[in-house]
């Protein structure tokens, strides 16, 4: 492949990467700001232009007037308080039509003009079915939220947002690797890197689980949930049932079981395996990702959930898994260039 096509190829995942941390963030704050549920259609192509007249305005509004997160959480809110939830929204769904098409567009002319290696074509397209299967399971969480309930489901808030993060690593993992071959070496240090991933992976959906349960309410405080390392609410005996998927005391503390962990693993495989070796460097921007999301994580908490802190934890998260999968990346290089 030339360098011109090499160089496309880059500026193609480079650009899906950024957009999707966008889209993203964007949810997030579309959550933050109780505007998920504004509207309440799935309008793939209807909905791309934003209404341009009183009449669709209120069409829009009294189809919100419907469903029960406004009859029982904002019942007399006026049109232009609705028109600020309803922007969030409807740029959250802009933004995920632009990204699929600066994704699939290009993919259809790598495709037809043979630019891909064959592992190369499966690995692209499979992120192109998991960008399909995103926008279903986008409307899929929606829906929960407008029949009886006034918020989504927890579960499909979290899967959706973890499907955003696995496209996100694999678009992330294909641009560190764009010039050279897919291929991971299945190496001791690769598979501990690869847990490390799997346990960021876990937290992130116990993440989804505490926002989406709104579980940051019950206990603001750090590092005792109310002056105790295990809330008074919460019974040992049942600290790992099925209370740690629903029950929003034992979501929050899993939560946080989950991050003292995480930093415990790093440390552990750090100063007995990765300290001894000569390509250990990277290691210590996921020493910094973690610092930096655990601190964003306790401010989140304390401050009452602030939305801006709160949607920078969620970044948060991207730059840790980004930290991770590079020194994956990097580690996986050096044992191919051993191996070679």
């Amino acid at each position: 492949m030339s360098q011109i096509h090499q160089k496309h190829i880059f500026l193609w995942l480079i650009s899906s990467s950024l957009l999707l941390i966008l889209l993203i963030w964007v949810g997030g704050l579309t959550r933050l700001t109780g505007s998920g549920l504004s509207i309440t259609e799935w309008e793939i192509f209807s909905g791309i232009l934003p209404p341009l007249s009183d009449f669709k305005w209120n069409e829009y509004f009294e189809l919100y007037k419907k469903i029960p997160e406004y009859q029982k959480i904002n019942y007399g809110m006026t049109l232009s308080e609705f028109k600020f939830i309803f922007w969030w929204e409807y740029v959250h769904r802009v933004l995920a039509r632009i990204l699929v098409l600066i994704y699939i567009i290009p993919l259809i002319y790598f495709l037809f003009t043979n630019k891909f290696k064959k592992n190369e074509i499966y690995y692209y397209l499979l992120i192109f079915i998991l960008f399909l299967l995103q926008g279903l399971m986008g409307w899929y969480m929606v829906k929960s939220g407008l029949v009886s309930e006034t918020d989504v489901s927890h579960f499909r808030l979290a899967a959706h947002l973890s499907l955003a993060i696995i496209i996100y690593s694999l678009i992330f993992w294909a641009l560190l690797n764009y010039d050279s071959k897919f291929r991971l070496n299945f190496s001791k240090p690769s598979i501990l890197i690869l847990c490390l991933i799997f346990l960021i992976l876990t937290q992130i959906i116990w993440g989804a689980f505490t926002s989406g349960l709104n579980a940051g309410l019950l206990y603001q405080t750090w590092p005792l949930m109310n002056d105790k390392f295990i809330a008074d609410d919460i019974m040992i005996k049942n600290i790992f049932s099925l209370e740690l998927l629903s029950n929003p005391s034992y979501v929050q503390l899993m939560h946080r079981l989950l991050a003292y962990f995480i930093i415990l693993y790093s440390v552990l495989i750090y100063f007995f395996y990765f300290r001894k070796i000569k390509y250990s460097k990277p290691f210590k921007l996921i020493f910094l990702a973690i610092f930096i999301q655990v601190v964003l994580g306790i401010c989140t908490l304390i401050s009452g959930l602030n939305i801006y802190l709160a949607s920078f934890h969620q970044i948060g998260s991207i730059f840790l898994i980004s930290s991770t999968i590079y020194t994956l990346f990097y580690v996986n290089n050096y044992e191919n260039l051993i191996d070679s």
